[in-house]
């Protein structure tokens, strides 16, 4: 599975959660931190990680295991750090005030529905 293949899988198990306002950036060029961001929020603490644990669980199926974790007990902002992909989950208002798709302006949103 290729990084763009990762990232819309992990939008995907995002979204079965009913996770709000999914957003795909292609980083490459932009960053050297990773190549995707997925950013996405909540609207409460337990939808926070309800969606953690999807995109954890979806894709510990394909054999692939989170490198790095921080913020998922306080279920406020949580990031998943899967090397090239990184899926930054926060609750509703953290996203409003951190507003980190403005902070990335250069990367292109990539469309991850069929």
């Amino acid at each position: 599975m290729n990084t763009e293949e990762l990232a819309k899988k992990v939008a995907e198990a995002a979204d079965d959660k009913k996770a709000e306002d999914i957003k795909v950036l292609d980083m490459r060029g932009v960053s050297i931190l990773a190549d995707y961001f997925i950013i996405c929020s909540g609207a409460a603490d337990t939808q926070v990680r309800a969606i953690i644990n999807s995109v954890e669980d979806v894709l510990e199926e394909e054999g692939i295991y989170v490198k790095n974790k921080e913020g998922i007990d306080e279920g406020r902002w949580a990031v998943l750090d899967y090397a090239d992909v990184i899926v930054h989950v926060f609750h509703k208002n953290e996203r409003e005030h951190y507003q980190l798709e403005k902070l990335w302006g250069d990367a292109t949103e990539v469309n991850w529905q069929n």
